[in-house]
């Protein structure tokens, strides 16, 4: 899911009034009923989509049935990504509003096992045999520093570009479009600009409004595909040193990316841009109605067009092609791609510990993890799904999405990642509406960085 920074953060300290209804659906606490486990999950901010919805739905009935006695409270927060950290980090706070399930965004998860929000699962997992069919870097992903897991994970995801083929038809590119250099992506958004007049050529989230999707669907697609770090190492963060990595050549390579798209007016307006739910926007409007030419965007996104999400849309896969994020000049491996992932946890004042952990087992049967990767366009982190051809054939674009785990980077999700990512789109910000050029961008984003980290940081 998008994919998908953290309460920590100055400007997102205006939203706690915001938190207030969703503070409120929790006040009793996860305790005070010993037996009701109580459920917070993202809900979609289109009320069409009801994707988690559905399925959380039907994983509650399959849970009382078998469990006489027990009852699931469903506590869904409606909100774009930063708004439900906020709203999500609120109550994890006091034991008053901590659920006793919750949705956790990998890059955030380390960063809420720091502050004492999770709790450990390792003895839980260790009698869990459907544990074992969980690929080593999903269990990764959820690990804290100290080596124990705080959450299991519910899928993974990657990122291309999708692209329509009838604007490329219009503007007179292939159907079969893989560009090989980030100049050929730029260059088929200025045909499309000058030939399909009244489309937007192409779409690169940007901007703090924007929160993770701009960091990881934007700037991190670029900056891994420059090959700065060395020998295939991360281009963010110094494993060696364990510092941060001020911004480079390809950091401000990445930048000048960005701001090209949008000074060239290669983009959409600066305003719909940060606009917080302008993805929603691309998902439900632009993309199916042909207004965009290139979205670089997620493996998730035709969950939004199944049938029952409110804007069915079963011609998506003859209407869109896909492609490849190529790395910056073409260099091996020639593509790039990121990935991410939410995790189911349990928070450390949980009231009903034990039976949220029953109810991850019930939701991650190999039955029902197939189910939920079909119908929100994951991509699976069960070995036993993964071999399953049910799967592999269940949806257009499945198989190109999984092929690009081969070239996938992840982010360094360790505490400081939540204000680095922050600082990323500070600097994306400023080159975006213009009021910074790429050095002071990167002059910017280099004193935020010392400050998130506490001046652990190096250059290379």
């Amino acid at each position: 899911m998008p994919v998908r920074p953290t309460v920590r953060f100055t400007a997102l300290f205006s939203l706690t009034a915001l938190a207030a209804s969703s503070l409120a659906a929790c006040s009793s606490g996860s305790g005070s009923d010993p037996d009701t486990v109580k459920v917070s999950f993202k809900q979609s901010t289109d009320n069409s989509i009801k994707v988690m919805d559905t399925y959380l739905g039907d994983i509650k009935k399959q849970f009382e049935k078998a469990n006489p006695g027990k009852k699931v409270e469903l506590v869904p927060i409606k909100a774009p990504d930063s708004e439900y950290y906020t709203k999500l980090q609120q109550m994890l706070r006091s034991p008053k509003t901590a659920p006793d399930l919750v949705y956790e965004d990998t890059f955030l998860i380390n960063s809420d096992i720091t502050s004492g929000y999770l709790k450990p699962l390792d003895d839980y997992l260790a009698d869990w045999k459907d544990w074992d069919q969980f690929i080593d870097t999903a269990k990764a992903a959820a690990k804290g520093e100290d080596g124990k897991t705080y959450g299991v994970p519910d899928g993974t995801d990657t990122r291309g570009l999708w692209f329509s083929k009838d604007v490329f038809a219009k503007a007179g590119l292939p159907a079969d479009w893989q560009p090989m250099t980030w100049d050929e992506v730029l260059d088929a958004a200025r045909t499309i600009k000058e030939k399909v007049p009244g489309v937007t050529p192409l779409n690169v989230y940007t901007g703090k409004p924007a929160g993770e999707a701009a960091t990881m669907q934007g700037f991190e697609m670029l900056l891994y595909g420059t090959g700065t770090g060395g020998g295939g190492s991360d281009p963010l963060y110094d494993k060696g040193s364990k510092k941060w990595i001020t911004a480079g050549q390809g950091f401000k390579d990445s930048l000048d990316f960005v701001e090209t798209v949008y000074k060239e007016k290669l983009g959409p307006e600066v305003s719909d841009a940060l606009d917080p739910n302008f993805g929603t926007k691309v998902r439900g409007e632009l993309l199916p109605q042909g207004k965009l030419g290139i979205a670089l965007d997620g493996s998730w996104l035709p969950q939004d067009w199944l049938e029952g999400s409110g804007h069915e849309w079963p011609e998506w896969s003859k209407e869109l092609g896909l492609a490849a994020m190529p790395t910056q000049n073409g260099q091996a491996p020639g593509r790039v791609s990121m990935s991410g992932g939410w995790t189911w946890s349990i928070p450390a004042k949980a009231g009903n510990p034990d039976l949220a952990f029953e109810f991850i087992k019930t939701m991650q049967t190999k039955a029902n993890a197939q189910k939920w990767y079909v119908a929100n366009s994951g991509i699976s982190v069960r070995e036993d799904v993964a071999d399953d051809p049910a799967y592999v054939d269940a949806q257009p674009g499945i198989k190109f999405f999984t092929d690009l785990v081969a070239d996938t980077h992840y982010r360094p999700a360790y505490p400081a990642y939540p204000k680095v990512s922050v600082a990323i789109q500070e600097a994306m910000e400023g080159v975006t509406t213009g009021d910074k050029s790429v050095e002071e961008a990167a002059r910017g984003y280099d004193e935020a960085l010392k400050e998130a980290t506490d001046n652990q940081v190096v250059s290379k």
